[in-house]
């Protein structure tokens, strides 16, 4: 099973960059706009289209607001097996880290899925600073 690990430092608050990622109907706007074109929930399960078009149906595992941490699995893909995890964290600086995991079947898929990762995580601290930097 392949791990992949991605993880960047953003100039804003933890508690911004938490309230942008716990926003589980609308990561398309509020985290990742252009990485994420749409997201449809089907309940509380939600349906999210790629920037290429590819869509995959996301199942939320944990939504903790005391660690920061958000874990879901896509059911509904190119996986065979996909679990997804991102964390806020306090940087002693006062800035954010912010860490997104993914373990997931097949390997073949790892390093597609590590290119889409990165691009993913570029965006979400391109986006909270620009809005930190609007406020």
């Amino acid at each position: 099973m392949a791990s992949i690990r991605t993880e960047t430092t953003i100039d804003a608050s933890p508690e911004d960059v938490w309230e942008a990622l716990r926003a589980w109907e609308e990561p398309h706007v509020r985290l990742v706009p252009g990485f994420l074109t749409d997201t449809r929930m089907d309940g509380t399960d939600r349906i999210v289209t790629f920037f290429n078009g590819v869509t995959v149906r996301e199942v939320l595992v944990t939504l903790d607001d005391t660690t920061r941490r958000l874990v879901w699995s896509i059911v509904d893909g190119p996986y065979s097996h996909h679990n997804g995890a991102a964390q806020v964290l306090l940087d002693a600086d006062g800035t954010t880290r912010f860490v997104w995991t993914t373990d997931l079947l097949p390997d073949a898929a790892a390093e597609r899925t590590k290119a889409m990762m990165e691009q993913g995580t570029a965006t979400v601290r391109r986006t909270l600073e620009t809005a930190r930097s609007a406020a």
